[in-house]
Parts: C-alpha cells; structure tokens; sequence
C-alpha cells in the first residue's frame, strides 16, 4: 500500500511539474498563434471600442470568438480607456499583446510593447462639420424610397444575409433605402476589411494627380535596386502581380496573420519577401502589397505629419467621408490593406465617388480616366483591375462571367472585404449598393443576389 501511495505521489508531482512547466512556457515563449490571437483580440476590441463605441465584451463574443479560431473562445481582455488601451492574452495571462488608441488614426497593435512610441503617432482632427439636415450625400438626411417593393427585399433576411450590419441603397446619387442591424445604426463606423485596399489605391491616385508618384515607378524600395525586385512596378503591385512571396492563408500563423498582428513594421516585413514567380505575369493576392503601398505614397508625399493627415485632407473630408479612420500600424504606415473604419452612408460616398469617375461636387480628384484604368482586367487576372478592386462578384473569383450569366450588368464591379463586406458599383444603372456585416464565407452568402433583385426593382 505504502508503495502505491508513493507512485501516487510520484505521478502527482511529475504532473504538478509538468503543468507548471507548460504555463512558465506559455507565459515566457508562448507559440505565435496565441500571439497573433491575442493580437487580434486586442485589436479588434480596441479599435470597436475606441472607434464605434462599442462594448468591449460584445465584441470580444460576437466579432472575435464567435466566428473565429476555437483558441480565440480562451483570449481575455483587459480594457483602460484612460489610457486608451487594450490587452488580450490567452486565459488573460499568456502570450499577451496590448493595441492602443490614438488621437484621429484609430487603434494600433503594438506586438513589440512599446505602447509610448506608438501613442505619439497621432494627428490632431478637428470634429468635422456635419449637415445632418442635408440630403446625403451633401448631409446625413435620407429620405428613403416609400416603394413598398424596394422595402419588402430589404426586409428579406435571406438577401441581406446572416449577420448583416448595414445595407445602404444609392440611386442616381441619392439613398433611396437603408436596414441596420440590431445594436447598429446609420452613425456606426464599420470596419471594411480588404475594401480598404480600394480606398487605398484611391488615395494614392491624389498623389499621381499630383505628380508625385507614376504607375510606371519601378526601384521602388532601395533594397529592390540590386536584384529581380527592380523590375516590379507600381501597376504591378496595384495588380496584384509583383511576383513577391506573400502567403495570404487566414487559417494560421501566415505571412497575413504574421503581418497584422506580429510585426511592428508592417511594410517592412513583406518588402523583404523575395520574388516567388515572374514580375507581372503572375496573380496573387496580398496584403502585404497594399501595405506596402501605403508606405510609397506616405514616403511619396515626404513629410511624415503631412503624409498622416493626407487621407482626411486628400480624400475624406473633400468627399464629406467624416467618420472615416484609417488606421497605421506601430511605425505609423497605414494599414492599406485592412483597416479602415466608416459609416455605411460613408462606405456609400466612396462607391458613389468611384461611380462618378473620382469626380466630387466637380471637382477632379483622381486624375481623369484613373477609375477606368482601375477596373480593367489586371494582366495576370481576368477577375481582378488593375487598381485594387475586383470585376467579378464574390465568389466568382474562379468563374469569370458569372455576375453577368447571373443577370448582373456586364459594368458591375466590386469593392470586397472579410466577413462579407461588399460595395457594388454598376454605373449603367447609376446604383450603389452597400453590404456589411459578420458573414464569414463559410456561410456562403452571395450579395449579388441582393443586386441582382435590387437592379430589376429599381430599373
């Protein structure tokens, strides 16, 4: 008896120590998928806290853990809105990483700690001026169509979707119907995900007309200069056809998931990729690119305060897009190919601005015909434009003339984000149609059965 109490205890100890020494593991060196967990906990939380005034617990449940890795059901949070930060960390203790907030540009994760040097990346915005009396797009008045049709598809579930956030409808310039979630509202700043990259580009597109930047800039980045990466282009990178290695897999620790949540210089990392295929005769999504393009423009403008305000200044306050922030990473590169927060009626103007050719209240934003070089078929792709937004519906990607067999026009183009994020922009029809919400594509939600309906009603 004596001996089995013995190997009890033996056993019991052996077990203690090897408990013990998983947590001093987890807690010293934690693998890097509870890192880019906790990352992305605390980013999204912050950023929805900070930005849309949202409840942190909300949207830890319903954005973070709901629809995500099972490991993300054990991140805890830890919110100071005093200091304008947030903390995750598996069970609260392991593999922590910490976002904060910053005045005018939203939240940044911080992977390396160092939250001080992160906070003072910030810019001073003014509240814009908001005519709510004003008919959008000049205000925030809608005065929707009382078309009993037109209400009876936006009240159809099925169309908008599971987890639809908000649908905003444009018809020759003005929002004839709109639906809002539960707990959302035409004032709720939205997260665009890869739409984004859209916007992106179009911000860079001020900076063409401005002559500081060509769609022919090759020798990008120095390091570039003594090797293959000389030859990619601007129109390359705005392509999608760089030739770079860039492994954009969402499932785990990738170069996307690596980018987002484990680097401090986000376009740093993936400008070190080497080339994986042929510049320009290869498609192959990536965030890194739009990352780093963010990066040329900023360096393009050459003042790094001007460059931080250059969105607002540029882009969003010329098209009344007040609620829009985009946000930058630690070193203070915007996050191009994700992070962009903005009403739908903001969401909206920017899909009205590319229906009307990057032309606002007559003024020419964009340099002429850039739009319609934006939406022709990239080289390498016949799904993809040449300028970051996409010319076949979601889901369509590997089907090329799907949307038009579909019955969408053959002008329909897209604008396309994680979770169901989607604008489409039909210019035969003067239509633009908003979709958000938390829909992930394993729901398989097509939004082009919404614009297909939408199109006929509204003909």
């Amino acid at each position: 008896m004596r001996i089995i109490v013995k190997i009890v205890k033996w056993l019991l100890g052996l077990i203690v120590l090897a408990i013990t020494a998983l947590f001093a593991w987890l807690y010293v060196a934690p693998p890097e998928l509870i890192r880019v967990g906790s990352g992305y906990s605390a980013k999204i939380v912050c950023s929805n806290v900070f930005i849309a005034g949202r409840d942190a617990n909300e949207v830890l449940a319903v954005d973070v853990q709901a629809p995500g890795h099972p490991l993300l059901r054990l991140m805890r949070i830890s919110v100071d809105k005093n200091r304008g930060t947030v903390s995750a960390g598996l069970l609260g203790f392991f593999g922590k990483n910490v976002a904060v907030a910053r005045d005018g540009l939203g939240c940044a994760s911080v992977p390396d700690g160092d939250v001080g040097k992160a906070r003072r990346t910030a810019i001073h915005a003014e509240p814009s001026a908001v005519s709510p009396d004003a008919l959008w797009p000049e205000g925030e008045r809608v005065e929707a169509s009382q078309d009993p049709v037109i209400a009876k598809l936006l009240d159809d579930a099925a169309l908008n979707g599971t987890g639809m956030r908000a649908v905003v409808v444009v018809k020759n310039g003005r929002v004839v119907a709109e639906r809002y979630g539960d707990g959302f509202s035409a004032k709720t700043p939205l997260l665009g995900w890869s739409m984004t990259k859209t916007v992106n580009a179009a911000i860079l597109g001020t900076l063409v007309k401005d002559g500081k930047m060509a769609i022919t800039d090759k020798g990008l980045f120095a390091p570039w200069k003594a090797d293959g990466r000389a030859a990619i282009s601007l129109a390359d990178m705005m392509a999608m056809s760089s030739g770079l290695e860039f492994n954009e897999d969402y499932g785990d620790v990738a170069d996307v998931t690596r980018m987002l949540y484990l680097e401090p210089d986000m376009a740093g990392f993936a400008e070190a990729k080497p080339l994986a295929a042929e510049v320009g005769k290869v498609f192959s999504y990536s965030s890194g690119t739009a990352v780093m393009l963010s990066r040329l423009w900023q360096d393009a403008i050459g003042d790094k305060a001007k460059a931080l305000t250059w969105p607002r200044t540029a882009l969003f306050e010329p098209l009344g897009m007040h609620s829009a922030v985009l946000e930058t990473d630690e070193q203070g590169t915007f996050v191009g190919s994700s992070y962009l927060y903005a009403t739908a009626h903001d969401w909206a103007r920017f899909g009205q601005f590319l229906l009307q050719g990057g032309v606002w209240n007559g003024n020419q934003i964009l340099p002429a015909g850039f739009v319609d070089w934006m939406r022709e078929p990239a080289l390498a792709s016949k799904v993809y434009g040449k300028g970051q937004l996409w010319i076949e519906a979601p889901g369509d990607e590997e089907n090329p003339g799907a949307g038009v067999a579909a019955g969408l026009p053959k002008d329909t183009y897209w604008m396309e984000g994680h979770d169901g994020q989607t604008v489409a922009i039909i210019p035969s029809e003067q239509l633009v149609v908003v979709r958000l919400g938390l829909t992930p594509a394993k729901l398989g939600y097509r939004p082009q059965t919404m614009v297909t309906t939408l199109v006929k009603a509204l003909h």
